[in-house]
């Protein structure tokens, strides 16, 4: 980061380590997947290539992160639980989290293809995510089985609803039907108008998904005599087992025990709100400013895994914008500003904004797994030779600013932050394109004026892209009418217009010209 006057602003974030020795799950589930599910004409009650879509995630998962060794996943959610010792991103809840929905989100776009061949990916799909701090191995067992069981009600009475429906009967009156069913209702329902036996379903639907990693043996050569030598590996395996927090089931896997614990005793009731207790979630201050900002997660290595142009691609840096202003018109009610540098973004939230009741898991999951989407989506229309590795990844977190005064400050820290990091970058590679390794480029810049650098390697840096040396800034602006898309599906005419400029943000000329924005 820069030094300047602004950085008083860091004082702002609060901390938020998950202790030791709090196991650590991390649950997500699909935002606004009814609407998702319409305009992608999914199959009723369940769609089972959604299903293998969303298992298929979280198997990639656990391959990326070692540190989560147990998932489980039913309809569009799912629960993934860090081994006991985990130190992953230092235990910090809104950086675990960000991480965790964005990874998610970014490999279902990258895989939709692989199981939807024949159906363009129309919208981004995003996720809603909660930290769980599970105390005791015990709580993470109570915590499982409330899953499972709501897995269970919901698949049957979503098998009912979704019969009734095809059958003839309109969704209100499905839903009228069935208040107040018991189990045994619902069953008798399957069994007797539509002949189905629902313990005869696919254990997909009724049991939901565990994904976790197994010790197992494999062949690695073999010896002069032809008799094989064996070692133990770990391998990521897909199950679906009726009693998931049972204690045959759990102390079976000899991986989970060693990385979580084993379950002591047999539960077969849990109260929900026993385990929402355990959440790890936090409500943003009312009236304040919050800043959402997005960093790209180890974006070193995937800028030379895609052969970014250095010091600055501006392709990638055109679809970080072009993802921002989804962003803005997809949360048009709440997000009012943003401004991104290389590969972050800060998005600003009206200070009267409820979005997600300012619960802040729920905010930071949402914006960074819609920006993530939107980036592996749209690509291909920046790289268009360049093919898409692996998923990129972001994190994030929410900060709260009590006066516009502030906000404009923290602003202002970004975009000097911008201008400073610019100078080092195009010093640095003007350094590399002369012949000195990075080290030495790196040694030859420490503790240097970066402007006088600058006119020593003689770049013209007052002519370089105005993108490059103060950021982008996206905001609404007064346009022509158009259409805006609500969550729920439905749209409504507005005379407001999302706008890309490269300006400077830090003198009062900006704000003076737009007081729209921050009058909110």
């Amino acid at each position: 980061m820069a030094n300047s006057k602004y950085e008083y602003v860091k004082s702002f974030e609060v901390e938020d380590e998950v202790m030791f020795p709090n196991l650590i799950v991390v649950r997500i589930n699909g935002r606004n997947f009814t609407r998702f599910s319409q305009l992608h004409f999914l199959e009723k009650p369940f769609d089972e290539k959604a299903l293998n879509l969303m298992n298929s995630c979280g198997v990639s998962v656990l391959q990326e992160y070692p540190d989560i060794v147990f998932a489980y996943g039913f309809s569009d959610e799912f629960s993934f639980v860090f081994k006991k010792t985990s130190k992953f991103y230092e235990r910090r809840a809104s950086k675990v989290l960000s991480i965790i929905s964005s990874f998610f989100a970014s490999a279902f776009v990258r895989k939709w293809c692989e199981f939807f061949p024949q159906t363009e990916l129309k919208y981004p799909p995003s996720f809603h995510g909660k930290v769980i701090t599970c105390a005791t191995i015990e709580v993470l067992q109570a915590y499982l089985l409330w899953r499972q069981n709501i897995c269970h009600v919901n698949n049957q009475y979503d098998q009912c609803f979704w019969r009734l429906v095809k059958r003839g009967m309109t969704e209100r009156e499905a839903q009228d039907f069935l208040k107040g069913a018991e189990k045994h209702d619902k069953n008798d329902l399957l069994f007797e108008e539509f002949a189905v036996n629902y313990n005869t379903l696919d254990a997909m639907f009724r049991q939901g998904t565990c994904v976790t990693k197994a010790v197992v043996e494999d062949i690695v050569k073999y010896k002069e005599n032809g008799s094989p030598i064996r070692r133990s590996r770990r391998k990521i395996i897909t199950m679906h087992t009726k009693k998931l927090a049972s204690r045959r089931f759990w102390n079976e896997q000899s991986v989970l025990v060693k990385e979580l614990g084993g379950f002591v005793e047999e539960i077969d009731n849990v109260k929900a709100e026993y385990v929402r207790s355990f959440e790890f979630d936090t409500k943003l201050m009312p009236s304040t400013w919050v800043v959402v900002r997005i960093d790209g997660c180890h974006f070193h290595k995937f800028s030379e895994a895609h052969d970014f142009v250095k010091p600055n691609d501006e392709r990638a840096l055109n679809l970080m914008n072009w993802c921002a202003m989804a962003v803005l018109q997809e949360f048009h009610q709440d997000v009012v500003f943003a401004y991104g540098v290389s590969d972050e973004y800060s998005f600003i939230l009206r200070r009267s904004s409820n979005l997600y009741q300012r619960r802040a898991n729920e905010i930071i999951s949402a914006l960074v797994s819609f920006f993530t989407s939107m980036y592996v989506m749209k690509w291909k229309s920046f790289f268009l030779q360049k093919e898409l590795n692996y998923p990129p990844s972001f994190d994030a977190r929410a900060v709260c600013y009590p006066s516009t005064e502030i906000l404009r400050d923290y602003l202002s820290w970004r975009q000097v932050d911008c201008h400073i990091n610019n100078q080092y970058n195009s010093c640095f590679w003007k350094l590399v394109a002369s012949g000195k390794s990075k080290k030495e480029a790196q040694h030859s810049l420490k503790g240097a004026q970066l402007q006088k650098k600058v006119e020593e390697l003689g770049i013209d840096y007052n002519n370089l892209p105005i993108m490059f040396r103060q950021g982008s800034s996206v905001f609404w602006e007064e346009g022509d009418n158009l259409s805006i898309h609500q969550e729920n599906g439905e749209s409504n005419e507005g005379c407001r217009k999302v706008t890309l400029a490269h300006c400077d943000i830090i003198g009062s000329a900006f704000w003076l010209k737009h007081p729209s924005i921050l009058d909110v």
